[in-house]
């Protein structure tokens, strides 16, 4: 754009001189990528037709406008995806040092140290006996807040019980790298009753900035299990809020309940297996796997009833619908903020904390497991607002996923590790 210059002008030149730069202004911000976020995507990216489109399982009506099948996304700027490695063996979680290494859980019982480009460093060993048919294993881990200073991490892992019953476990114990193990192991917390299924286990952990830990787990798939998820005094289908001791957090909803686990933040689940804090607000977001339709993402607030089994966008496997009558709606259950039908099966899901690539800033990219995809879910005032999927072609069955330093990765039940980052 040519610039008038300002002397020996007009009076109507004058005022084409600052309209001109003016526009000139805005043009130059608009194509700026620093100034490009998840709120404001490029023109020709706004209002793309859903993502999804298939059929739905059913023909519910979805409580407002955008709970599910928002506009679809296109990412703008150019990244670069590489399988850095292959030779995983049943992962389940990946979880970044702060020097940029990663921890992976297989679930035979044991982990993983591999670098960020793909190279493995040290196997570790010495984990308490896990109950690995099924959906079970050695699943989650987390670092201790000041791993830097104490080395100890979490994990949470499907039990034996003595009369052959199962259920989900916490434990805590000392990564000794050096000596490829982890030592002085200690189960801090049980999800009980345990139940005779190899599936639902929940799994995922979280560290909060207070240090608190929160733990979700699954109603076990089985109806004995499923009905517990209303159960205050049950820890089937939860999400807790426990200390590094395994103790009640300080200020937990039901810490003064006589009738209530008082280790529970948040009810009615089905089977969480992604959880992360906001980069922002620090809220905790969780994802989780309905029935046949209804996988969900909350907003996770303490002492709410997130409504399973009582109301559910799904249906069951075989068809029937759920509840007499079924119900997708009710007084004093929360609804979610975004629901998928078909499923997404979403799993392991990590928010996007930098701005390497400018517009993914505080985007939830979620595993989909059936689905064979990454989701990318844009969310503007606690609301999805744009969804897209990634790494279609792979065919792969997205476990878990894990932001660090300005790249995300990715491990797949196939035994793929992921990494993507901007070109």
């Amino acid at each position: 754009m040519v610039f008038v210059k300002n002397s020996a002008k007009s009076f109507i030149m004058k005022i084409y001189n600052y309209l001109s730069l003016g526009l000139a202004f805005a043009f130059l911000v608009s194509c700026n990528p620093k100034n490009s976020t998840a709120q404001t995507q490029p023109e020709e990216t706004e209002n793309l037709p859903p993502v999804e489109t298939r059929a739905a399982n059913t023909d519910y009506k979805s409580a407002f406008e955008g709970q599910t099948r928002v506009a679809g996304m296109k990412t703008t700027t150019e990244y670069q995806v590489d399988k850095v490695a292959t030779d995983l063996k049943r992962p389940w979680a990946v979880v970044p040092f702060s020097d940029g290494r990663l921890l992976i859980t297989e679930k035979s019982g044991h982990m993983l140290i591999y670098s960020a480009e793909g190279e493995k460093i040290k196997t570790i060993e010495g984990f308490p006996e896990v109950d690995d048919r099924g959906q079970g294993g050695l699943l989650d881990v987390v670092f201790d807040p000041d791993f830097n200073a104490n080395q100890m991490i979490y994990w949470s892992f499907s039990e034996k019980q003595a009369d052959g019953k199962n259920l989900m476990a916490v434990a805590k114990g000392k990564l000794n790298e050096a000596a490829g193990k982890v030592e002085n192991v200690t189960v801090i917390f049980r999800a009980t009753p345990a139940l005779d299924s190899d599936k639902h286990y929940g799994s995922r952990m979280i560290f909060d900035k207070d240090g608190h830990l929160f733990v979700s787990t699954g109603e076990r798939s089985i109806i004995e299990g499923r009905v517990q998820a209303q159960d205050l005094k049950s820890g089937l289908g939860k999400i807790f809020k426990i200390t590094k001791e395994g103790k009640p957090a300080l200020g937990n909803p039901f810490l003064n309940n006589p009738d209530a686990m008082p280790e529970i933040y948040a009810y009615g689940i089905r089977n969480a297996q992604g959880m992360d804090l906001h980069p922002e607000t620090g809220e905790l977001w969780e994802t989780e796997m309905g029935p046949r339709g209804g996988d969900e993402l909350n907003l996770i607030k303490a002492g709410k009833d997130y409504g399973w089994p009582t109301i559910t966008y799904g249906i069951e496997y075989g068809g029937q619908e759920i509840g007499t009558p079924p119900m997708q709606q009710k007084e004093g259950m929360e609804q979610p903020v975004y629901y998928w039908d078909p499923v997404l099966s979403p799993s392991g899901m990590a928010f996007y904390a930098g701005d390497a690539i400018p517009e993914w800033k505080n985007n939830l990219f979620i595993g989909g497991l059936s689905s064979q995809h990454i989701a990318r879910i844009v969310i503007e005032n606690n609301k999805v607002v744009g969804e897209e999927r990634l790494l279609v072609d792979e065919k792969q069955r997205f476990r878990d996923i894990a932001y660090v330093d300005g790249k995300l990765f990715a491990v797949t039940d196939q035994g793929n590790l992921y990494r993507i980052k901007a070109k």
